[in-house]
């Protein structure tokens, strides 16, 4: 399968804090791959190197046929934002633009980016609305739009530019828990489409149904990455069955 994300010998530290180190990883086209682990583990820093949102000290980063990072060198602005063209994000906390509509937070990335027509974009920004099930709320504001509804809405804007892969950095925590269905129904469908995709999530289910493979974090390092049978139900690393057991009891608490 020919990668799509290729990272090696990845370091990143904030001052002191070690937050990478050493990490070795790539994602196939095509391909699903979840990381999991405890929180300040590295993976959403993972995940922002892979974007350019950070920039890793040591180690090459080559996603999209580009060389993002080369040895600790990143690519000058006007490639780099030529590449996150292909790169969707989607973030914990949906970042709308609160004073534009839900077609208009659509395609204002299609129309100033990509040079498509008023009609252009919002034929497509119409077809994706359909895709995350609010086609009702074209005209909507996001104030008035619940947290599931928003995330939906920042997936369709994501989709809009037409990226190659997508990277969703823990999109349902700041969820209230009825609505996480609603959004990782919509990822499980890019997922069956065909969409590269790499999830940090804290969402166990969603890693076991969808997931090609599973990358488990711990202290900056991805301690073993298998397919989700592998990783749930016979994980080789000590560590990773006390992480699963501290979710899986959590869980278990808070359905009681």
């Amino acid at each position: 399968m020919k990668p799509i994300i290729e990272v090696r010998d990845l370091h990143k530290s904030f001052g002191d804090n070690a937050v990478l180190r050493g990490i070795d990883f790539s994602v196939g086209e095509t391909e699903v791959v979840v990381v999991i682990g405890p929180s300040g583990s590295g993976k959403s820093t993972l995940l922002r190197c892979c974007n350019g949102l950070e920039t890793a000290q040591q180690g090459t980063i080559d996603i999209c046929g580009s060389h993002l990072l080369d040895h600790g060198r990143m690519l000058a602005e006007r490639e780099l934002n030529r590449l996150r063209m292909q790169v969707g994000m989607v973030f914990q906390s949906f970042n709308l633009f609160p004073h534009l509509s839900v077609i208009d937070n659509i395609t204002v990335g299609p129309r100033t980016l990509l040079g498509l027509t008023r009609a252009q974009a919002e034929s497509r920004a119409l077809a994706l609305l359909d895709k995350v099930g609010l086609t009702e709320k074209v005209t909507a504001m996001p104030a008035s739009l619940s947290g599931g509804q928003k995330q939906r809405v920042a997936i369709a804007r994501a989709l809009a530019m037409q990226p190659s892969v997508m990277l969703f950095d823990e999109p349902t925590s700041a969820l209230d828990p009825e609505l996480v269905g609603e959004v990782l129904q919509v990822m499980k469908v890019l997922a069956r489409e065909g969409m590269t995709m790499m999830v940090v999530t804290h969402e166990m289910g969603f890693a076991r149904e969808v997931a090609d493979r599973v990358a488990v974090m711990d202290a900056g390092k991805i301690i073993e990455i298998g397919s989700p049978s592998e990783i749930f139900s016979a994980p080789t690393q000590p560590r990773t069955r006390e992480f699963l057991q501290a979710i899986l009891t959590a869980g278990a608490g808070e359905a009681a």
